[in-house]
């Protein structure tokens, strides 16, 4: 008998995707839970399993096709029976009688089913409690997710630290580690879902006995905080430490409800400014500290917000198609717009004489190890970033300030499927020219194969976009806000110059410097890219520049 398998439900909102390959083919024998399409809709690319199975008859679909909930993707035949095993799959119930009602009472073949085995159920572990596992913090402004995959399923004992999950932010698609470990009774979620941050996502039988667990800190019943007396608390551990000129804020105390509400409205805990005890923040601070951001939001942003003007009517002369942007490329779209809006770009350009740099590249290189201009124009940034601090800063205009940083953390533009990722390298005025390669390697290859890590994408202070490979002289990069500079590299090319009375052949690569003027004068850009040129031009004499 022929069934058909119709597109399931995929997640919140989604009503169609885009078919980008079709994994199963006429002929083939199809397992339960085997993935038989990808799909892209505009939130993700998921793979859709297949809920029954049997032997493909029939392929309804094709790359490229748009296709909807509920329409029919396969024809199988000879499918086993599988509707009927799907509706009558047991349910694990939330406890387990010590005595069955049907004690006693054997089981007839109508209740197991005619020569099928009894599914089997796992026991709760002694003592177990089942509890909701939610989804943990993500990192700096991250509440919310698109599931890509499930890494366990019914019945698995998770450890904790083990991943659970594969999710796709609008920075990147990290895997979420287990905060605590048990058996998975139910998942409650699925691929393609949008979650958010404290959503649950599996329930869970812990492997421990259930013990009485301290009261949570208690939270206000009420939206406003009493601003009355408040009563004593134990002394704790201060909210801000200051290092260098950058206050870093450690322990942020807030309730839970605060650090809710302070996530639904867009802002930040952590730069909060508490006026409790000890420097908690109640939903006042919070209310404030909004207040302030957008109206000195609005003071800046007057002259610089662009106006989306409507489109015209493409018809009018031809055909024409759309395409959703994916979640990388609308990031960057949002950030690059707001990047070219808060700062006042000026770009110096130059080029350096690499010749010498390029025979000690060779000589430095190895069968197994091939050295880049990158690696070494890296490592000669983070000694000129020394020299040079304000390129290593950023500009608080809220406060009037510069902030100075005492770390050497390097973004390098990644050009992939899904768009621009900036994976940064950390510390790299500790590492060697060496260590810098196999560092740029490892994460150029995570990047394009959608394993960066959020950690990966942050913290970075100067960017590097190497459009070398592609060819190409002189570009105008835009800044990486909230840095205040980035260095554009093109690709080298032989060119004569003239050298005590002669024009000789040297491998020349051009450079272009953007930076933020509201901090860097064009007098002090020059300084900067004619260092950068003049330790590529003798890399032997620049102190500190170890291979």
């Amino acid at each position: 008998m022929a069934t058909e398998f119709k597109l399931p439900e995929i997640g919140e909102n989604i009503s169609q995707g885009t078919v980008t390959k079709v994994l199963v083919k006429i002929g083939d024998t199809i397992k339960k839970g085997q993935n038989i399409l990808e799909l892209e809709t505009d939130k993700a690319v998921v793979e859709i399993p297949s809920n029954i199975e049997g032997m493909v008859s029939e392929v309804l679909v094709q790359s490229g096709k748009v296709i909807k909930i509920g329409q029919p993707i396969l024809r199988m035949e000879n499918s086993p029976a599988s509707t009927t095993a799907s509706s009558v799959a047991p349910k694990i119930s939330t406890t387990i009688s010590a005595k069955p009602e049907t004690e006693g009472v054997k089981p007839s073949a109508a209740s197991t089913g005619s020569g099928t085995k009894p599914v089997e159920i796992k026991p709760i572990p002694n003592g177990g409690a089942v509890t909701n596992m939610a989804l943990p913090a993500l990192g700096e402004n991250l509440d919310k997710g698109t599931v890509t995959k499930i890494l366990v399923k019914t019945g698995d004992n998770v450890k904790k630290g083990q991943n659970i999950l594969e999710l796709e932010t609008d920075k990147a698609v990290l895997e979420v580690p287990s905060p605590s470990e048990g058996v998975i009774k139910e998942i409650l979620i699925q691929n393609g879902a949008v979650i958010k941050v404290s959503q649950p996502i599996f329930k869970m039988i812990s492997n421990s006995p259930a013990v009485s667990e301290p009261a949570p800190e208690p939270s206000p019943t009420k939206p406003e905080i009493s601003k009355a007396t408040p009563t004593p608390r134990p002394a704790e551990e201060p909210a801000t430490v200051h290092v260098g000129h950058m206050p870093i804020r450690k322990n942020v105390a807030a309730a839970p409800s605060v650090r809710l509400f302070a996530r639904d409205i867009g802002i930040d805990i952590a730069q909060v400014p508490g006026t409790g005890p000890g420097g908690r923040i109640s939903i006042d601070d919070v209310k404030k500290f909004a207040k302030t951001l957008n109206t000195s939001r609005s003071q800046t942003s007057t002259n610089n917000t662009i106006i989306q003007q409507p489109l015209p009517d493409f018809s009018k002369w031809g055909d024409f198609r759309r395409e959703a942007m994916s979640n990388v490329r609308r990031k960057t779209a949002q950030h690059l717009s707001s990047a070219w809006n808060t700062v006042p770009h000026v770009t110096q350009c130059d080029k350096a004489d690499i010749t010498e740099l390029e025979k000690l590249r060779k000589a430095s290189s190895t069968q197994h190890r091939k050295l880049s201009i990158t690696s070494f124009l890296i490592k000669i940034l983070a000694i000129g970033l020394k020299k040079f601090p304000q390129f290593n800063s950023s500009v608080d205009m809220t406060t009037n300030e510069v902030i100075y940083k005492d770390y050497i953390n390097v973004g390098v533009a990644v050009d992939t499927d899904r768009g621009l990722l900036v994976p940064v390298l950390k510390n790299v005025d500790r590492l060697s020219v060496i260590q810098i390669s196999d560092e740029l390697t490892a994460i150029a290859e995570r990047a394009r194969n959608r394993k960066t890590s959020i950690e990966e994408l942050q913290g970075g202070t100067f960017t590097i976009s190497n459009l070398g490979g592609i060819g190409g002289s002189f570009f105008t990069p835009i800044v990486n806000w909230p840095e205040v500079a980035i260095l554009g590299v093109s690709r080298g090319i032989m060119e004569p110059v003239y050298i005590e009375n002669q024009f000789v052949p040297r491998l020349m690569l051009p450079l272009s410097l953007s930076y933020d003027h509201r901090i860097i004068d064009g007098a002090d850009g020059s300084r900067f890219i004619r260092w950068i040129v003049l330790a590529l031009e003798g890399p032997s004499i620049v102190e500190g520049l170890s291979v």
